[in-house]
């Protein structure tokens, strides 16, 4: 694995970790799914159970591929070696990048607005310098719209271990000069 990719694990995995206890379980995914689905109001119903069909089967599997012990929760020591296993999580991954930039992309057009954008990382729990910083990546137009594509293939990007110098890293922090 890649170190690009080795700290966007750990990015993940404190993001994952919702309520801060320093495991993951299914009520992290509920909150999580709360903050996005707030962020969202003005996205359809079938967009937003999209997301929440998401979210749900992202936490089925990690608990059915991660969870070694059976105990419920997911550990860091559990998730680091397998989350960004392709073979385990490209569908759910391809789910969830679907569903999340679809929820963008309320009025249809394909393309996502900056605010919109923020609101919805932000409810991830991403930081806003680094929001930015994704957003510019994706190359936005005049209007500051980035394409709802864009942003799937971003998502998909961000969980392959192989890859570096995608835009998904400038979320770990500045991209090295």
């Amino acid at each position: 694995m890649r170190t690009e990719a080795a700290k966007r694990v750990e990015l993940v995995f404190s993001l994952f970790d919702a309520n801060g206890n320093g495991v993951i379980d299914s009520g992290d995914f509920d909150l999580m799914t709360g903050r996005v689905l707030e962020a969202a109001a003005a996205s359809d119903a079938g967009a937003k159970e999209a997301i929440r069909a998401a979210f749900r089967r992202y936490w089925t599997t990690l608990a059915t591929e991660l969870d070694a012990n059976g105990d419920g929760v997911i550990t860091v020591d559990e998730f680091r070696p397998f989350v960004l296993d392709p073979k385990r999580f490209g569908p759910t991954i391809s789910e969830f990048a679907t569903a999340l930039s679809a929820l963008g992309d309320p009025d249809g057009d394909g393309l996502i607005e900056r605010p919109l954008f923020l609101s919805l990382m932000t409810a991830i729990g991403f930081e806003e310098a680094n929001i930015h910083a994704l957003f510019d990546a994706f190359g936005p137009d005049s209007e500051d719209r980035i394409t709802v594509s864009a942003w799937a293939v971003g998502i998909e990007e961000y969980y392959a271990p192989d890859l570096a110098g995608i835009p998904g890293d400038r979320l770990v922090g500045a991209p090295a000069v």
